[in-house]
């Protein structure tokens, strides 16, 4: 009788522990997603189980590999023994408790943005004292932490037993060699296997193996975070990687101008660069500017939400230039205020606001009304160090940044800072000054209360309706632009103020898609009844990167637009393009492209929330909405990298 030597049995039984904690998380996320889940056939559930097996498994190779060279090493110095055993139980606790809490904390992340971690959660690691407050401050992440502690000390104790038990006994020493190396030989491949994760020798596995149903649940269900995460990770590193290739840069250029209406190469330092002109004298109006944390379309009412959560937004919404067809250029606050404020669109998988090739000045609202003596002011609930957001906007045309530091220390109530009203009610004065002094402003706000921990002030004359804190926090936020805007209609300069409502990115909800449009879709309201008299309702589609040109068109300013960015009220654009982390979608009247950084290719009908691919069905428009998505990310890249975004 051959005996499986005692090593082996330990890496085998804490393999097989490991495996069962992996499959904990799933199905954990799995009955979170309950209502998504639904919708997919029990056998595709299944499926995606088997597919999570396979990538837990090369999670599980990688940690037991160094484990498993140690042991074959240990067989030829056989006085090592017992320090490569605790060198190898140290290893293996340290990183399956590493994955472990990936694992927990993926559960909240993919609650929040309907896709797996990656690389881009390490966007707020320059800022780790804020990003632990917002963790241990709300407490609907109490139970994340309380399961990740559990799983672990079970984990630990199992380990601790699993390592008695197969070490209990000292083996002999006697037994034949060579069924011996046999076995060690025959376990070293299963685990080079494993870490491979496919037999097929043309490729490993990828995160595409995991893409095998037209259901976005049931492809994400079958992914590690550990896997796409390190992958993410791993893939960022490589020098290839560093500057988005999508397309020829010439060829890109051409396209953009073609888009443009730009009819020949232009003279001017950009290639996206063109004048713009106004025969009109320019309108000296003052403007307000408010970005909202996460207000996504599907929360207001004027866009067929029944919760009546935003009555005020509706209101004012029906009485303004209204944008139905609206969308934010990334799933990230970073990414909303760099494309509100600039124009520009970040691109895959970067933070737009703390890459080093964004220390350079970009042209934009605030610069373009400094240049014109505006008084240019920004406001946010927090420390305006979070996303480099005070020392990228000080460089880039706002001469003042409010902010936490600035607000009574008894009004802060969490790491986000003041609530939403606590900010408005103390700009005002700010807003004051500039007409005392006859100066017009452009002010600019960053709301944060709809961001959890979730905290509406008891000492305000709101009360909500809803019933859970998720949808009274939008009813305060709702109250909170609205009183807002009350109190500025008191003012004698109110009714020469132009005030634009947009938010930073959409909010997840019933997703039917991997990217899903809910993280994206948002609105856009240009406020100004006693400048613009008729309301009016655009349908055609637009995107934050034309907030800051159909500003300087309603200003009848003359400027060099150097951004993809439109006069939403004189142009049209066939398409809308953005980033949902490292994956790109673009957007048409009736079909939504997903491109994902694996290479897989969607083409959905939106409107009907089909999930069907059409792909193959409509290549040809297909092909179109890559290029144009590609070409604006490819010539953007071009012009940051040859500092040429001013």
């Amino acid at each position: 009788m051959v005996i499986i030597p005692r090593p082996i049995v330990f890496l085998l039984l804490t393999y097989l522990s490991g495996i069962v904690v992996f499959f904990l998380f799933r199905v954990i996320l799995l009955l979170l997603n309950a209502e998504a889940a639904q919708e997919i056939p029990p056998g595709e559930i299944l499926y995606s189980q088997f597919m999570g097996y396979r990538f837990d498994t090369v999670i599980s190779g990688y940690i037991l590999a160094l484990p498993m060279a140690l042991f074959l090493l240990s067989g030829l110095i056989p006085s090592a023994q017992n320090s490569i055993r605790q060198i190898s139980f140290v290893w293996i606790c340290f990183f399956y408790l590493a994955s472990f809490f990936i694992c927990t904390a993926d559960i909240p992340y993919f609650l929040h943005f309907n896709s797996r971690m990656t690389i881009a959660v390490m966007n707020w690691t320059d800022t780790p004292a804020m990003m632990m407050k917002i963790v241990f401050q709300d407490s609907g992440n109490y139970p994340y932490l309380f399961l990740f502690l559990s799983l672990s000390i079970m984990f630990l104790i199992l380990l601790s037993k699993i390592k008695k038990h197969s070490f209990s006994k000292e083996q002999s020493n006697s037994m034949n060699r060579v069924p011996r190396a046999v076995l060690y030989l025959a376990t070293s491949l299963m685990l080079l296997t494993g870490i491979r994760g496919r037999i097929a020798i043309k490729s490993p596995i990828r995160w595409g193996t995991a893409f095998f149903s037209q259901r976005a649940f049931a492809n994400q269900l079958g992914l590690n975070p550990v896997f796409t995460f390190g992958r993410s990770w791993l893939d960022s590193r490589k020098p290839e990687n560093a500057h988005i290739k999508l397309m020829d840069e010439e060829q890109a250029a051409q396209n953009m101008r073609k888009y443009l209406g730009i009819e020949s190469k232009p003279e001017l330092y950009s290639p996206l660069a063109r004048e713009i002109s106004s025969d009109a004298g320019e309108k000296r109006y003052n403007v307000v500017l408010i970005i909202m944390e996460s207000m996504s379309a599907w929360k207001m009412g004027i866009l067929g939400s029944r919760n009546n959560l935003t009555p005020n937004l509706d209101s004012i919404a029906g009485n303004s230039f209204f944008f139905s067809n609206f969308y934010s250029s990334g799933m990230h606050t970073f990414s909303g205020i760099y494309s509100s404020l600039f124009g520009m669109p970040g691109l895959p998988g970067k933070h737009a606001m703390k890459d080093l090739e964004s220390n350079q000045p970009f042209s934009g609202i605030a610069k373009t009304l400094s240049d014109r003596n505006y008084g240019t002011i920004f406001f946010c609930t927090h420390d305006e160090q979070f996303d480099n957001m005070g020392g990228f906007l000080s460089a880039n045309g706002f001469k003042k940044i409010v902010s936490e530091k600035d607000y009574p220390s008894e009004r802060v109530l969490s790491t986000l800072g003041v609530p939403d009203h606590v900010m408005f009610d103390i700009s005002l004065p700010y807003l004051d000054n500039f007409r005392q002094n006859d100066q017009p402003f452009f002010a600019a706000y960053l709301t944060g209360s709809d961001h959890g921990p979730y905290i509406i002030p008891d000492d305000i004359p709101f009360h909500p309706e809803a019933n859970n804190i998720r949808q009274k926090i939008v009813e305060y936020t709702d109250w909170s632009v609205n009183h807002f805007i009350e109190e500025c209609h008191k003012r004698p300069w109110a009714d020469s103020t132009i005030f634009i409502i947009t938010s930073d990115h959409g909010n997840l909800a019933n997703a039917v898609y991997d990217a899903d449009l809910s993280l994206t879709r948002t609105f856009l309201i240009i406020h100004a009844p006693k400048i613009f008299r008729e309301p009016k309702k655009v349908e055609t589609l637009g995107g934050q990167i034309d907030i800051f040109p159909t500003l300087m068109g309603l200003l009848d300013i003359s400027y060099i637009n150097n951004t993809p960015g439109i006069n939403l009220l004189k142009e049209e654009r066939p398409f809308i393009f953005f980033c949902v982390d490292e994956n790109t979608g673009c957007v048409s009247d009736e079909y939504y492209l997903v491109m994902r950084k694996n290479g897989d290719t969607s083409l959905y009908r939106y409107r009907e929330r089909d999930t069907k691919n059409y792909l193959s069905e409509k290549q040809s428009l297909a092909d179109s909405m890559k290029t144009y998505t590609k070409s604006n990310l490819q010539i953007v890249q071009q012009m940051i990298l040859r500092r040429i975004v001013y």
